[in-house]
């Protein structure tokens, strides 16, 4: 990892705002310190940057849509954070904030400025309050970490952004490892720090190149303040409900529609799940996204968890949804990747947006770590948090619902559910090994346990039935179009009921949940 990002305050500023769009906010800063060593060090600072401090504050246009920035210069003393720069960095994100803007912070700092000690030191907790403030305001707060980003920068403001993006290969984290050698007698292994591996971990939503990043940013923005079109106007959902009646699948608020003439064999929808081929939560953002900024969860881009910004048939919302295990052997559902849930879901509530969550899995892991881990205590948390939240919930019942693991995404104002989908409390032949002692019953106990996408409707889970003709792996652009504009059209039902109203409602429906199944 290099010493310091390779662009400038300036440079980064010009690739990322619209030409002639950037205004300054910084003043002239006020007094020069006592020690003269100091003193001339800022002299030196100011000499070789041409620029006052360690950051640069103002307003600008990224893709015409106004926003205001804090940008570090890692050339003046490290980017490090003394008073007047904690005056500078609060003072413009209270205007941000009195002004309505998205903020959009940028970071690279070795922390607090060593020659103002705990003064500087305590200054991390001024500007936390400022953006604090600004995120209870309904307000986006994006940062973006350059390379390096510790010490209390890292462990305040500079981590604190609704999302996280990281520079690649940039160094990250609590304590220099310098510092960690002299205090630990030992040295910190060098991917510890590293952007890809926080990033693994879900401790980073993304890792950038600087020039993407202004369409990621662009992308980002464009979800978190969008205004979703009005009920019916999206994508034609008015005209696409009517052909859905047509089709026979369409339903009234919390009245599934109409079944097929014959239901699907419970135990060949369990294989077609299985099909390698068959859409995945990714597949499915990818084709029907207006705009898609994907983000990653524990695990990368390879796990078990998918988690992503995305504007569906015109309505802005955040999705955070399971991708089974494919060819390339992902690993299984975690209690981190539950934890990111959960993460997920309040901050779609922080936002106002809906959350998406689509349960696609083969189960939560099963081992001895998992145990220790607490895998069945984050699914219970992730139960009550979604149960909880005050923001729209839309759940997709996509393909295999097995155990706790697909019970945690479900709590949700409406349930859709493609046509082959189920859930069940374990695999069949789980199942089958409980009750039989052996896995030779799967095909029969899938049959007889009521697992089917319409025998979900009929205990009260699933809203509406997305039928797949014959199957989503052999129309996988259709399916994908037709799931995507049923999401669309509930979401628009959701934007359209009263919280109070909804809440009530969800209360309701959970409290009747299984009745008629057990029947």
């Amino acid at each position: 990892m290099g010493t310091g990002t390779s662009l400038t305050a300036h440079q980064l500023i010009g690739a990322l705002v619209d030409p002639g769009g950037f205004r300054s906010w910084d003043e002239p800063l006020d007094g020069e310190p006592a020690d003269p060593g100091y003193r001339a060090a800022l002299a030196r600072a100011r000499e070789r940057t041409g620029v006052d401090e360690a950051v640069l504050t103002g307003a600008g246009l990224i893709a015409g849509r106004a926003v205001a920035l804090v940008v570090s210069e890692f050339g003046f003393l490290g980017g490090s954070i003394g008073v007047a720069t904690a005056e500078r960095i609060t003072r413009a994100v209270e205007r941000a904030t009195a002004e309505r803007l998205p903020l959009v912070a940028l970071p690279v700092s070795g922390g607090t400025r060593m020659q103002e000690g705990t003064a500087a030191f305590l200054c991390m907790v001024r500007i936390t309050a400022a953006v604090q403030a600004h995120r209870a305001a309904g307000l986006p707060y994006l940062t973006y970490l350059r390379n390096p980003t510790m010490g209390g920068v890292f462990a305040s403001w500079g981590t604190l952004g609704q999302l996280v993006f990281a520079e690649p290969g940039a160094r990250l984290g609590f304590l220099g490892p310098r510092v960690y050698e002299e205090l630990r007698g030992m040295e910190l292994p060098p991917d510890v720090q590293r952007a890809e591996t926080l990033a693994g971990r879900g401790l980073v939503d993304a890792v950038v190149a600087p020039e993407e990043l202004r369409e990621v940013l662009r992308r980002s923005l464009s979800v978190l303040t969008a205004h979703p079109a009005a009920p019916g106007e999206a994508s034609g959902e008015a005209r696409q409900a009517d052909e859905a009646r047509g089709s026979g699948t369409a339903h009234a608020l919390g009245r599934p529609g109409p079944e097929p003439a014959t239901r699907p064999d419970a135990w060949e929808s369990v294989r077609r799940t299985r099909r390698a081929d068959r859409p995945g939560t990714r597949e499915l953002l990818r084709r029907t996204a207006g705009e898609l900024v994907l983000l990653d969860a524990p695990g990368g881009r390879d796990g078990a968890l998918v988690r992503a910004l995305a504007v569906l048939h015109g309505r802005p919302a955040l999705v955070v949804g399971q991708q089974r295990p494919g060819p390339t052997g992902e690993r299984p559902f975690t209690a981190a990747d539950l934890r990111a849930v959960r993460r997920t879901a309040r901050l779609a509530e922080e936002l106002g947006l809906p959350l998406v969550t689509v349960v696609d899995t083969a189960g939560a892991e099963l081992s001895a770590q998992a145990e220790l881990d607490g895998v069945a205590i984050e699914i219970a948390h992730s139960l009550t948090t979604l149960l909880a939240l005050r923001t729209p919930v839309l759940a997709v019942l996509l393909g295999q619902g097995s155990g706790g693991g697909a019970l945690a995404l479900l709590p949700a104002d409406r349930v859709l559910a493609a046509e082959h989908a189920w859930l069940a409390p374990l695999p069949p032949e789980g199942a089958s090994a409980i009750v039989h002692r052996d896995g030779g019953h799967a095909a029969e106990l899938a049959r007889a346990q009521g697992i089917g996408a319409y025998d979900l409707a009929g205990a009260g889970l699933v809203d509406l039935v997305v039928p797949e003709l014959p199957d989503a792996a052999e129309e996988p652009a259709a399916f994908c179009a037709r799931l995507g504009r049923a999401v669309g059209s509930a979401l628009g039902e959701l934007a359209g009921a009263p919280e109070s109203e909804r809440l009530a409602a969800r209360a309701r429906r959970h409290r009747r949940l299984g009745d008629v199944l057990a029947r």
